[in-house]
């Protein structure tokens, strides 16, 4: 008889934890897949702030390459109308040649940076709109998360005193659960999108899985005399009478 009230204890406890947890799971339920998109969105926007913080670098460097690249040519262009002035005080042909060879140079130099600078601007224009894009992005994935916090900070509000109080009760009555079961229990649990992993038998079937269970088998459940899993989703199987009992309890 004592090993039969273990047994029926054991059973009762699992049946309570389960229903305090499939409680909780509701509350996931009702939360839906918020947090993980709230979650996603932090991630995808602190990537976009990074590549912002790196385009807007990008833009200043070729906007300072631009002004470097016009700086010498205004330069070079300095130096024409100083070696022009030159040409008027030469004396001889060497010297005419060399001021020549220098204006000729320099104005290569000007031909050069005005090229450099059109390819630098198209490069920047790129940079700018690749900015424009991904500033615009993050203006639309911002919104969407502050959406979504206020919509899953109301749930969490309406939630947050039930789901702390059913997590108190879920640990509560895990202490008198052996360390055995609780591992078949939580096992059961992740391997199921319901969660379930203590039912009942409905209509001669598992509640968890709707297979067919025996008549044997439904007859050694309701004698509590050991454990026992359905033989096709590895559920635990209770009858009635257990969840009766919790039933009775709450009412």
């Amino acid at each position: 008889m004592a090993v039969e009230t273990s047994v029926v204890e054991k059973l009762q406890k699992l049946w309570d934890l389960q229903q305090i947890d499939s409680q909780l799971d509701e509350i996931q339920i009702l939360k839906g897949e918020l947090p993980m998109e709230v979650a996603d969105l932090e991630d995808e926007i602190a990537g976009l702030d990074t590549r912002i913080k790196k385009l807007k670098a990008n833009v200043k460097e070729a906007e300072q390459e631009i002004a470097r690249i016009q700086t010498n040519a205004k330069e070079a262009d300095a130096n024409i109308k100083r070696y022009q002035k030159q040409l008027d005080e030469v004396k001889n042909n060497r010297e005419y040649e060399a001021l020549q060879k220098e204006i000729e140079l320099a104005k290569l130099d000007i031909q050069l940076a005005e090229k450099k600078v059109r390819e630098a601007k198209v490069q920047l224009d790129a940079r700018k709109e690749s900015l424009t894009v991904a500033e615009a992005k993050f203006d639309a994935k911002q919104k969407d998360l502050d959406g979504k916090k206020v919509e899953l900070q109301g749930i969490i509000e309406k939630t947050e005193a039930e789901e702390n109080r059913l997590r108190t009760q879920s640990e509560k009555a895990r202490h008198g659960i052996e360390e055995r079961l609780l591992r078949a229990y939580d096992k059961t649990r992740k391997t199921y999108r319901n969660g379930l992993a203590v039912v009942t038998v409905e209509r001669n079937a598992c509640g968890g899985c709707f297979n067919n269970v025996p008549p044997q088998i439904q007859l050694e459940i309701g004698l509590h005399k050991k454990i026992i899993a359905c033989e096709h989703c590895g559920r635990i199987l209770v009858d009635h009478s257990i969840a009766h009992v919790q039933e009775v309890s709450e009412a």
